[in-house]
């Protein structure tokens, strides 16, 4: 799957977004660490019951990229709940280390 250049837009960028990668992946927790030079977002899912959890992406990110993103997801959280109302927070469970020995958040 991939769009096609525009001719009347040469600033348009050419994204490719191959059959494997458009499924998608589930996460239910991520965690986020950084350095001086990028921002490392993983991407996991916990299964209720099983005390492991499995990466299932990791995405690294330049520190103005990072917050190019912040923006947009508020932005677009904004955007939802204007339509479908406040999303509601739940509590993290206890016992998940959020701190593996960096700054780290957690989203």
């Amino acid at each position: 799957m991939s769009q096609k250049n525009d001719p009347k837009n040469p600033n348009q960028i050419n994204i490719e977004l191959p059959e494997e990668i458009a499924e998608g992946q589930y996460s239910n927790l991520s965690i986020i660490t950084h350095s001086p030079s990028e921002f490392i977002v993983d991407f996991i899912q916990l299964i209720p019951g099983v005390p492991k959890g499995k990466v299932k992406s990791r995405i690294i990110l330049t520190p103005e990229n990072a917050k190019k993103l912040v923006h947009a997801l508020k932005d677009n959280v904004s955007k939802y709940e204007s339509v479908h109302g406040k999303i509601k927070s739940v509590e993290q469970p206890h016992g998940i280390p959020m701190n593996f020995g960096g700054p780290t958040t957690e989203a």
